[in-house]
């Protein structure tokens, strides 16, 4: 930097900027002078004090700042840089990185209102174009030159980018070139990334997307919040609407954050800002991660992606329902300037990923080919499809006459859940204890250890190496049988009806379960390429919470193609109906399997209730509140009897007494106490079977349940009750007011309740259940 007053500095905060400054430098005419741009975030005490000196000494004509959150987003540069300026007399102007006037900035700029808002113009419409005639106006207004720019031109919000044109395209111009007998895949990207060139990532991708079978359809963006006249962002329905119809088969993310509303960030937002314009526009989506991290940082690191980026493109659009995808780029320093540099194998896991989703659209029901797998923990036959809270046979069985009725070839069906479960551990299943020599035979699943062996030269160097070590050389020793490993399961036309593979052996399988270390065996890897190499399923669901391929080893989240989870369900789609009550485990087989989560409910839940002893207990606790007031002699037998009771059930020890209490009368209060709790606990009625309602008497049990615990501030259905009632929180710890006892009465007289001689806390339960039936 010499002190010939030929540098334009040039600072900003805008990666945007950084990256489109050298091409609109390029451009500019023979002895402009050059242009030195700098990112504040990434300036050195040491570095902003040689631009200061450089100022200083008069080798800059003028000094640009653009900062997103004004001065306090660089104070001491700002300050310094600003008053070097006054005492060179060089120009200073400070412009927001965010549209509109700042009048601080505005303020502290030493130039004429005339050129603030003519800057202001060109950097809000953005671009190269832009930038470049903002550097010739300013050379203009401050040195004198004559190069007389156009003003500002307005940069579209939105259009279908095609590499290499200087302008988008709209809907009708696209479609009349693009190839109409594959699948199409939208790509969403960010207006800046068009408007600064930083596309190398976008290219990629589409260039992999084409590679796996699909048509490419990229568009960008400033915004998805901005609704138009049918509803959809207007983005959305001018790229890829036409005549009321989405053209894309699928739609790859790569905007950040949520659409949706998130609870506990402010209130909820209209419905195009709530994401329930992707739900109309009825395909899938699928969020690919542009990492801000190097991918050095990536590659290194055990987590994966940054804190930040598990934000911004994680855990936030799955508020939206997207599926997740991998990081494809990373944010690499190139040429002083910061750009998002694609990784090619990462870019055709995306496009795989997108493309296998798109084509569920294309393939006929008729024609798709399914593999339900059913979880098996511990390996025994007792243990097939142990889905927390599912009845997994009966939701097969349901599952499989819900494909057929949607045009799906299943085949001859069994009558019953537990027919079907019978037939698949009588085909074979992996207990070895009974799994004979017959049946390994007869599998209808198998795979020729010869083919295994050149499916697992395609997978990972490391892989190979680990699960070689673990387990021996290929094909391992566990369910193999004439050359051949087998997996159990049964056809149904296209469906397999099949089982997750054991993870591996030992004397300690639930450490093996959950061990984030132990590499799969043989033939678990051999199953999953199976599935979808040699079956060639078009979809598999994972019937019930939960199997192990989501904690097979590899990164937290933002997987490699290292990470066994990656490597062995490559792109196929994976469905997982999962226990709504256990989001933080289904986020495990969403961030590491790509897994679509379905919720299903809780088994049916009920209350407790008296049973047994405590029962009766509670009549000769109702015998005691009775003779102690008309018949207290009697009252040493009762104790005698209650407090046998109490020892022959082990509540003694429940209730912290080890030895019979003096005080009995106080006793007596606190196991009443107890008992309430005891028999108003929460307890499972059963099972749930996949797509049943509840009803009847098992949909008030489950409401009464469900209602009864407040919820974020707001008190339970029977507190509420309780308190229009007039009566206290718990009405048989204490004295109930008479008026509120009356007022009980009442209910309980209009909704048909027998109420002589119960507790309080009962009636109130009984009245809570009443009102959920009307």
């Amino acid at each position: 930097m010499d002190g010939d007053g030929a540098l334009l500095l040039f600072l900003s905060t805008s990666d945007t900027d950084l990256l489109a400054l050298p091409a609109a430098a390029s451009s500019l005419p023979d002895g402009f002078g050059p242009v030195e741009a700098r990112n504040p975030a990434r300036v050195t005490a040491e570095a902003l004090g040689d631009l200061v000196e450089a100022v200083e000494r008069g080798a800059a004509w003028v000094t640009v700042l653009r900062l997103l959150g004004g001065r306090k987003a660089y104070p001491e540069g700002f300050d310094r840089l600003r008053r070097a300026c006054l005492e060179r007399g060089v120009p200073f102007l400070v412009w927001p990185g965010e549209q509109g006037r700042d009048l601080e900035l505005e303020a502290a700029s030493t130039c004429g209102a005339e050129l603030w808002a003519a800057g202001s113009g060109y950097l809000d419409g953005g671009g190269i174009e832009n930038l470049r005639h903002l550097l010739l106006k300013l050379s203009d207004d401050l040195r004198g030159t004559g190069y007389g720019p156009p003003p500002a031109r307005p940069v579209p919000q939105h259009g279908i980018y095609r590499p290499g044109a200087p302008v988008p395209e709209d809907l009708r111009r696209w479609r009349e070139r693009c190839r109409r007998d594959r699948p199409t895949v939208a790509v969403a990207f960010y207006r800046a990334h068009w408007m600064s060139g930083n596309l190398d990532f976008v290219d990629a991708l589409c260039r992999a997307i084409d590679d796996a079978g699909g048509e490419p359809l990229p568009f960008f963006c400033y915004s998805l919040r901005e609704p138009g006249p049918d509803g959809l962002p207007t983005a959305v329905g001018e790229c890829l609407v036409e005549d009321g119809r989405c053209v894309a088969d699928c739609l790859v993310m790569t905007l950040s954050f949520a659409l949706a509303h998130v609870p506990g960030h402010g209130e909820p937002v209209d419905e195009v800002r709530a994401a329930g314009w992707m739900e109309r526009l009825g395909v899938p989506v699928v969020q690919a991660v542009t990492c801000t991290t190097t991918r050095a940082t990536w590659e290194d690191s055990e987590a994966g992606l940054a804190p930040l980026d598990v934000a911004m493109w994680v855990a936030l659009p799955e508020f939206d329902g997207r599926i997740g995808g991998p990081p494809f780029c990373f944010k690499e320093e190139v040429d002083g300037a910061p750009r998002y540099v694609p990784d090619a194998e990462r870019c055709r896991a995306v496009a795989r990923q997108a493309v296998a989703q798109a084509r569920l659209r294309w393939v006929p029901n008729r024609a798709k080919r399914l593999a339900i797998v059913l979880s098996n923990y511990p390996t025994r036959n007792a243990r097939v499809g142990n889905a927390v809270g599912l009845d997994t046979p009966a939701s097969a069985l349901a599952l499989l006459r819900r494909l057929r009725d949607e045009g799906y070839d299943v085949g001859a069906l069994p009558e019953t859940g537990d027919e079907l479960v019978h037939d698949l551990i009588a085909a074979g299943a992996y207990d070895r204890e009974h799994l004979t020599s017959a049946q390994l035979a007869a599998a209808p699943a198998r795979q020729p250890a010869t083919r295994y062996a050149q499916a697992l030269e395609q997978l990972p160097t490391l892989l190979q190496a680990s699960v070689s070590e673990r387990w021996g050389p290929p094909p391992g020793r566990m369910y193999v049988h004439g050359g051949e490993l087998y997996f159990a399961g049964l056809r149904f036309g296209n469906v397999l009806l099949t089982v997750q593979p054991p993870r591996g052996v030992g004397d300690n399988p639930i450490a093996i379960y959950h061990d984030p270390d132990l590499p799969p065996t043989h033939h678990y890897v051999a199953f999953y390429r199976w599935l979808e190499e040699d079956f060639g399923a078009h979809a598999i669901v994972h019937l019930g919470k939960h199997g192990t391929l989501e904690w097979l080893p590899g990164k937290a989240v933002g997987l490699s193609a290292d990470c066994v989870p990656d490597a062995l369900l490559g792109a196929v789609p994976l469905l997982y109906p999962f226990v709504v009550n256990d989001p933080g485990e289904g986020v495990q087989a969403k961030r590491r399997g790509h897994a679509v989560i379905v919720d299903h409910l809780i088994p049916p839940l009920t209350r407790a209730e008296s049973y047994g002893v405590i029962a009766e207990l509670e009549q000769l606790m109702d015998e005691y509140y009775q003779v102690q007031t008309m018949d207290p002699a009697k009252l040493p037998r009762i104790q005698d009897r209650i407090w046998t009771l109490v020892t022959e059930a082990s509540l003694d020890r429940d209730l912290g007494e080890d030895e019979r209490p003096e005080d009995f009368d106080d006793f007596v209060l606190h196991m009443d106490g107890y008992l309430c709790e005891l028999k108003d606990a929460q307890i499972q009625g059963g099972l749930h079977v996949l797509g049943e309602a509840p009803a009847g008497r098992v949909l008030v049990d489950l409401l009464a349940e469900l209602t009864r615990r407040g919820n974020e501030g707001a008190p339970g259905l029977r507190a509420s009750l309780a308190r229009a009632l007039g009566l206290p929180e718990d009405p048989d710890a204490g004295v109930v007011p008479e008026e509120a006892a009356r007022a009980l009465a009442a209910l309980a007289d209009r909704l048909g309740i027998d109420h002589g001689g119960r507790w309080a806390h009962d009636t109130l339960h009984s009245a809570t259940r009443e009102l959920l039936r009307l």
